[in-house]
């Protein structure tokens, strides 16, 4: 998958193509209803398929002190968009210049000139241009002034409502994370690189992988059953495992953070990326009052990750 970062210098061959439009945060089941419409109409037409999106999101721009809300991170994004076929990313720059420009603008300098777009798919809810005054009817009349296909795709709903991203936040905030899998069409996952923590896993006889979410929304505090794909360097495969997120209150208040313990796994991948799936919530996070007592408590909630990964995995 090819990832362009700029509308105004793209590659011949990412030109011409069919593309789904929009911040796909989660990439839930509503975003795959537009990604297919587009993918479809890219067959049809014999072209490419590609997905335009923006970084940092339009959110995150206009309210940068507001509490972390995106459920993925961009190389988290772009991992499951290359999963589903997308051939070219197009993570546009959300700065000053494109939240100014004005809906004809953003059609015509960004979609026409700079991508070279030969179809726009978006969803029915779909608003761009500033102040947001550009909808699904706008670009219908942008495509055929500047001469581009416009489709779009209606809101999808199901028995839990309209999906949204919004609807996966509350889910993971309940520690539902079967109805957050149901509402994406897959599992939720915290992607990022292996930092170093403090070793206590590791001193206490359960050595963790950690990574830091401190700009996503964070699931319920707790621990939860996990599988693990290590994308990169040698112990790169797919793996089970009991994670915490949480903030260690055994140990004094720290960032909200993930800790993964990876059965089977006791190398050190400081360093790697990895992509951890959410399948069980177990318990809630909790300080122990000795550490014999979080210790066995450890174990215990080992146990019944493994056994839950073998119905669920």
């Amino acid at each position: 998958m090819h990832i362009v970062r700029d509308y105004r210098s793209v590659p011949q061959n990412c030109r011409d193509m069919s593309v789904a439009i929009g911040n796909f945060d989660g990439v839930h089941l509503g975003h795959g209803s537009v990604i297919e419409l587009a993918q479809e109409r890219a067959a049809a037409s014999g072209r490419s398929f590609g997905i335009v999106t923006f970084e940092p999101h339009p959110r995150q721009y206009f309210s940068p002190e507001a509490p972390p809300f995106r459920l993925m991170n961009a190389e988290a994004r772009a991992t499951r968009l290359a999963s589903m076929g997308t051939e070219a990313l197009f993570e546009i720059p959300f700065d000053k210049e494109l939240a100014n420009l004005s809906s004809v603008e953003f059609s015509r300098d960004v979609l026409v000139e700079g991508l070279g777009i030969s179809c726009a798919v978006v969803g029915a809810d779909f608003r761009f241009g500033k102040g947001r005054t550009g909808s699904a009817s706008t670009l219908l009349q942008h495509g055929e002034e500047f001469g581009f296909d416009v489709a779009v795709s209606p809101i999808r709903t199901g028995p839990f409502g309209d999906y949204s991203s919004t609807s996966v936040r509350r889910a993971l905030t309940e520690g539902n994370v079967q109805l957050a899998a149901d509402l994406l069409g897959h599992r939720h996952r915290i992607e990022g690189r292996v930092i170093r923590g403090e070793s206590r896993g590791k001193e206490l006889g359960f050595p963790t992988a950690n990574v830091m979410i401190e700009n996503l929304h964070p699931p319920k505090l707790g621990i939860y059953a996990v599988t693990v794909d290590i994308l990169t360097g040698s112990k790169s495969g797919s793996y089970q495992g009991a994670a915490s997120i949480g903030i260690n209150p055994t140990f004094g208040a720290s960032p909200a953070h993930l800790e993964v313990y990876i059965f089977g796994l006791s190398e050190d991948i400081y360093g790697e990326r990895i992509s951890v799936a959410l399948f069980a919530f177990l318990r809630p996070e909790e300080k122990f009052e000795t550490i014999g007592a979080l210790v066995e408590q450890m174990q215990r909630d080992c146990e019944t990750c493994r056994e839950l990964l073998v119905r669920l995995a």
